[in-house]
């Protein structure tokens, strides 16, 4: 079986900022997605993932929506509420791959477990610390780490040369497509992640 490259937020992790933004616009669902498209948009959580301050991103973004000051704090406040738990049947995937009790589509080779995530090094020891099926994968590469943030392939290039990984013999694993179609582009099988089951059939699990 191919190696496998596990994104972390919304794949094994659950990550859910417009939770903690619904409940600060007293339950609007459509006001926090707003906001989260608008004003703590995704080019500036990019930044923050690609290992720009979090406090300097924050000072700049209140100078600049000085009425959505409150709630640009809350991205740094309550990050902690962002993160509600393990994606549901994630960690018996992985530690299906991760043991190989039994053959995959009758093919031997144990795969490898990799991780490559876009994520703040200002967040991610204490996120892996408190999550232990982030602890199931001990090679991986983040993105505040390295400047950079996908889908930029020169991120994926990273995992690859760390590890010494051929791109054919690799299958991303993302709930983006945009990231994806990245890998795909660099020779990679990609799948994009909906839920443990369906990802099961994609690696052919459930022909065990």
């Amino acid at each position: 079986m191919q190696n496998i490259i596990f994104d972390f937020g919304n794949v094994l992790v659950q990550w859910h900022p417009e939770l903690v933004y619904a409940d600060y616009f007293g339950g609007d669902e459509a006001k926090a997605w707003w906001f989260l498209r608008h004003v703590c948009d995704a080019d500036w959580r990019n930044r923050i993932d690609a290992g720009e301050s979090t406090d300097a991103c924050i000072r700049e973004l209140k100078a600049s929506q000085p009425d959505y000051a409150d709630a640009i704090e809350l991205y740094r406040s309550r990050w902690r509420e962002m993160l509600t738990g393990e994606v549901p049947g994630m960690r018996e995937l992985l530690q299906e791959l991760t043991t190989q009790k039994s053959e995959i589509k009758n093919q031997k080779p144990k795969p490898g477990i990799y991780g490559l995530t876009n994520w703040s090094m200002e967040t991610f020891p204490e996120a892996r610390e408190r999550f232990g099926i982030l602890q199931m994968i001990d090679r991986y590469v983040v993105s505040g780490a390295e400047g950079l943030v996908k889908p930029d392939r020169r991120l994926f290039q990273v995992l690859l040369e760390r590890y010494a990984l051929r791109a054919e013999d690799c299958t991303f694993v993302d709930d983006n497509p945009a990231n994806v179609e990245a890998a795909r582009h660099m020779g990679m099988r990609g799948i994009v992640f909906s839920s443990a089951d369906n990802l099961r059939a994609e690696l052919g699990m459930d022909k065990i």
